[in-house]
Protein backbone atom coordinates (compact mmCIF):
# COMPACT_ATOMS: atom_id res chain seq x y z
CA UNK A 1 0.00 0.00 0.00
CA UNK A 2 1.29 3.67 -1.17
CA UNK A 3 0.13 6.74 0.25
CA UNK A 4 -0.80 9.39 -2.65
CA UNK A 5 -0.43 13.01 -1.57
CA UNK A 6 -2.04 15.47 -3.70
CA UNK A 7 -2.06 19.44 -3.45
CA UNK A 8 -4.74 19.21 -0.26
CA UNK A 9 -2.28 16.97 1.56
CA UNK A 10 0.58 19.10 1.10
CA UNK A 11 -1.14 22.28 2.30
CA UNK A 12 -2.31 20.51 5.67
CA UNK A 13 1.17 19.50 6.03
CA UNK A 14 2.05 22.72 5.78
CA UNK A 15 -0.54 24.17 8.50
CA UNK A 16 0.84 20.70 10.05
CA UNK A 17 -3.04 18.74 10.62
CA UNK A 18 -2.03 16.22 13.12
CA UNK A 19 -4.57 14.08 11.34
CA UNK A 20 -2.41 14.38 7.83
CA UNK A 21 0.97 14.14 9.97
CA UNK A 22 0.19 11.60 11.48
CA UNK A 23 -0.76 9.53 8.18
CA UNK A 24 2.60 10.18 7.00
CA UNK A 25 4.62 9.26 10.07
CA UNK A 26 2.93 5.78 10.26
CA UNK A 27 4.10 5.49 6.41
CA UNK A 28 7.70 6.43 7.12
CA UNK A 29 7.98 4.56 10.33
CA UNK A 30 6.79 1.68 8.30
CA UNK A 31 9.49 2.29 5.71
CA UNK A 32 6.72 3.48 3.36
CA UNK A 33 7.38 7.17 1.32
CA UNK A 34 4.57 8.72 0.65
CA UNK A 35 4.35 9.36 -3.30
CA UNK A 36 3.07 12.78 -4.92
CA UNK A 37 4.27 13.65 -8.52
CA UNK A 38 6.44 17.16 -9.41
CA UNK A 39 3.33 18.59 -10.61
CA UNK A 40 1.43 18.30 -7.40
CA UNK A 41 4.63 20.79 -5.88
CA UNK A 42 4.34 23.09 -7.93
CA UNK A 43 1.06 23.89 -7.04
CA UNK A 44 2.06 25.05 -3.42
CA UNK A 45 5.55 25.59 -3.33
CA UNK A 46 5.81 29.01 -3.10
CA UNK A 47 8.79 30.57 -0.69
CA UNK A 48 11.22 27.65 0.01
CA UNK A 49 12.05 26.13 3.08
CA UNK A 50 11.94 29.19 5.54
CA UNK A 51 7.97 29.98 5.10
CA UNK A 52 7.30 26.61 4.44
CA UNK A 53 9.62 24.48 6.91
CA UNK A 54 7.29 21.71 7.31
CA UNK A 55 6.36 21.05 3.78
CA UNK A 56 10.18 21.50 2.88
CA UNK A 57 11.13 18.50 5.82
CA UNK A 58 8.03 16.46 4.36
CA UNK A 59 9.46 16.84 1.28
CA UNK A 60 12.84 15.18 1.76
CA UNK A 61 11.09 11.60 2.95
CA UNK A 62 8.33 11.99 -0.18
CA UNK A 63 8.84 9.99 -3.17
CA UNK A 64 8.39 12.89 -6.51
CA UNK A 65 7.94 11.34 -9.54
CA UNK A 66 8.24 13.40 -12.57
CA UNK A 67 5.07 14.53 -14.21
CA UNK A 68 6.97 13.75 -17.35
CA UNK A 69 5.36 12.70 -21.32
CA UNK A 70 4.34 9.41 -20.66
CA UNK A 71 2.37 10.20 -17.38
CA UNK A 72 1.25 13.65 -18.90
CA UNK A 73 -0.59 11.70 -22.23
CA UNK A 74 -1.67 8.65 -19.78
CA UNK A 75 -3.28 11.95 -17.59
CA UNK A 76 -4.71 13.07 -20.84
CA UNK A 77 -6.69 9.85 -21.85
CA UNK A 78 -7.35 9.39 -19.00
CA UNK A 79 -9.30 13.44 -18.76
CA UNK A 80 -11.02 11.95 -21.80
CA UNK A 81 -12.46 9.23 -20.10
CA UNK A 82 -13.44 10.67 -17.45
CA UNK A 83 -14.54 14.61 -18.89
CA UNK A 84 -12.40 16.23 -16.67
CA UNK A 85 -9.64 18.84 -17.23
CA UNK A 86 -7.74 18.52 -14.05
CA UNK A 87 -4.34 17.32 -15.23
CA UNK A 88 -2.48 17.40 -12.23
CA UNK A 89 -5.57 15.50 -10.42
CA UNK A 90 -5.53 13.13 -13.36
CA UNK A 91 -1.82 12.32 -12.67
CA UNK A 92 -2.76 12.01 -8.99
CA UNK A 93 -4.97 9.78 -9.27
CA UNK A 94 -2.56 7.19 -12.39
CA UNK A 95 -0.17 7.30 -9.42
CA UNK A 96 -2.51 5.28 -7.39
CA UNK A 97 -2.43 1.34 -7.49
CA UNK A 98 -5.22 -1.04 -6.08
CA UNK A 99 -5.19 -0.69 -2.28
CA UNK A 100 -3.16 2.60 -2.01
CA UNK A 101 -4.72 5.37 -0.49
CA UNK A 102 -5.08 8.97 -1.68
CA UNK A 103 -5.25 11.96 0.81
CA UNK A 104 -6.78 14.63 -1.20
CA UNK A 105 -8.63 17.94 -0.73
CA UNK A 106 -10.68 16.92 -3.63
CA UNK A 107 -12.35 14.04 -2.75
CA UNK A 108 -15.35 14.14 -5.31
CA UNK A 109 -12.70 14.44 -8.34
CA UNK A 110 -10.13 12.42 -7.30
CA UNK A 111 -12.68 9.52 -6.44
CA UNK A 112 -14.02 9.78 -10.30
CA UNK A 113 -10.80 10.36 -11.83
CA UNK A 114 -9.71 6.98 -9.94
CA UNK A 115 -13.04 4.73 -10.91
CA UNK A 116 -12.73 6.14 -14.42
CA UNK A 117 -8.76 4.32 -14.45
CA UNK A 118 -9.82 1.42 -13.14
CA UNK A 119 -8.56 1.45 -10.06
CA UNK A 120 -9.33 0.49 -6.53
CA UNK A 121 -8.20 3.23 -3.85
CA UNK A 122 -9.15 4.46 -1.13
CA UNK A 123 -10.07 8.24 -1.18
CA UNK A 124 -9.16 10.39 1.93
CA UNK A 125 -10.44 13.65 2.44
CA UNK A 126 -7.88 16.27 4.08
Amino acid sequence: MSLVLDAGALVAIERSDRSVVALLKRELLAGRAPLTHGGVVGQVWRSGSGRQANLARLLRGVEVRALDGALGRRAGELLGLAGDIDVIDAAVALLALDGDVILTSDPGDLAALVAAAGTHADIVPV
